[in-house]
């Protein structure tokens, strides 16, 4: 029914797929954002220590790491409505759970496994397993669309979120959340579909008749890498496997690292929580436009050199808030929100589009799924060490230096992958 429906639209089916994803990111990312507003109360309720407390956070990437190539195994195997369907399952009793929270493995074991592996799924790494196939020459601005979702959540969900703690505490405002993801996600991630092709199209909506009567220019530029058949223990045989790696993990060490961390750091340092919750919520509102943009451009310039603008952007917002301690002022941390949000947000953009281009083929979710176990890696070693080093020195200083470092790390490691020495984006390719 739903082949026959996408040939009669007005429109092409990925972009419908674009909206589902949309929606989903809405919602699944900013449930697990979330943490960050429940974090103060949760530490003033129970007085764990910064670390212990953030540890949960942590620790559901570590389970993420653990259950990222599996859940590429089975997006490979059974499509992404099966992927979907457990990520809403997982994520959505775990913060039904959470509200029966007495002791820090209970934290572990709702926010940090379930609506862990559950973001997992239904945020970037689940989204970017499938939604990179409907598209070729508009891949990165498609991709930038539905991830601008998380933008559209983060102004609408998290205030609502705030204002829930402050009238009926963080208990109810997870049931809340739990809730609208079971009731809201489930209907709709039945309409994917893994590929254009299981629905008789071909990828940008291109008619079949116009695409089989024009040879299209190639994007390759490396017959031979793009002619592998590339399974995951040959792409772990390579060098620009490990460098994509590295490149992830030091992304989402720098994202989450921020994103966990930053509220409890301006209310340190004397802001109200109006700002800290305003701050979070612009970051993802500015990540709309930004990580539209860079989607696009991506497209034209390449994607290594959208991610070392997004790398740039997260050193700038460090270096912000490093000043912000000594020079309080509501216009650093506009720049603060604006160079993470802008652009640092670029990364989700490309993050699909980088490991396609250059490993391509059936086997691609188990590979994806595979790197982004280090990028998950990262992003639970960003909040734990970041609050380790906080409690350590007493002080966010030094632990926001050393992001700055892993922001450069990144955006070499991308560079030496070069995605763009095997498939050309459409702006390098000829039309």
């Amino acid at each position: 029914m739903i082949a026959a429906l996408s040939k009669r639209l007005p429109f092409f089916y990925g972009w419908a797929i674009v909206v589902v994803t949309f929606i989903t990111m809405a919602v699944g990312v900013n449930a697990r954002t979330a943490f960050s507003l429940f974090y103060p109360p949760i530490l003033s309720e129970f007085g764990w220590e910064h670390g212990v407390t953030a540890g949960a956070f942590s620790f559901g990437f570590v389970a993420s790491g653990i259950a990222s190539p599996l859940i590429g195994r089975l997006m490979d195997r059974a499509g992404p409505r099966a992927v979907m369907e457990l990520g809403v399952a997982l994520m959505g009793g775990g913060l039904l759970l959470a509200p029966l929270t007495s002791q820090p493995w209970h934290l572990y074991l709702t926010i940090g496994v379930m609506v862990g592996v559950g973001s997992v799924c239904l945020g970037y790494s689940g989204q970017s397993l499938f939604l990179p196939n409907w598209f070729i020459r508009r891949r990165g601005l498609a991709i930038g669309i539905a991830f601008a979702g998380v933008g559209i959540g983060s102004v609408t969900l998290l205030p609502w979120v705030q204002l829930m703690i402050e009238g009926t505490g963080w208990r109810a405002a997870c049931t809340a959340m739990g809730l609208l993801i079971l009731i809201v996600l489930a209907p709709i991630n039945l309409l994917l579909r893994k590929r254009p092709e299981d629905l008789g199209l071909v990828p940008d909506g291109e008619a079949a008749a116009h695409a089989a009567s024009v040879r299209p220019v190639s994007n390759i530029v490396d017959p031979v890498w793009a002619a592998t058949d590339w399974t995951l223990p040959r792409a772990l045989r390579t060098a620009r496997f490990w460098w994509i790696a590295l490149g992830y993990f030091c992304g989402l060490y720098i994202w989450y690292a921020v994103q966990v961390h930053q509220t409890k750091f301006l209310l340190d340092i004397g802001f109200s929580a109006n700002v800290g919750v305003w701050a979070l919520g612009v970051v993802s509102l500015l990540g709309i436009p930004g990580q539209i943009a860079l989607g696009h451009i991506s497209d034209r310039i390449g994607r290594e050199a959208v991610w070392a603008i997004s790398c740039l952007g997260f050193a700038i917002c460090f270096a912000s808030l490093i000043a912000l301690k000594f020079m309080p002022s509501l216009l650093l941390v506009y720049l603060m929100v604006f160079a993470q949000g802008a652009l640092g947000y670029g990364l989700t953009s490309i993050m699909g589009a980088v490991v396609l281009e250059i490993f391509q083929g059936a086997h691609y979710g188990s590979i994806f799924g595979t790197i982004m176990l280090a990028g998950l890696a990262g992003g639970a070693a960003g909040p734990w060490v970041t609050g380790l080093t906080h409690d350590l020195t007493g002080s966010y200083t030094l632990a926001f230096a050393i992001a700055i470092a892993i922001s450069t790390l990144s955006a070499f490691a991308i560079w030496r992958a070069s995605p763009g020495k095997v498939r050309a984006v459409a702006g390098r390719s000829g039309r």
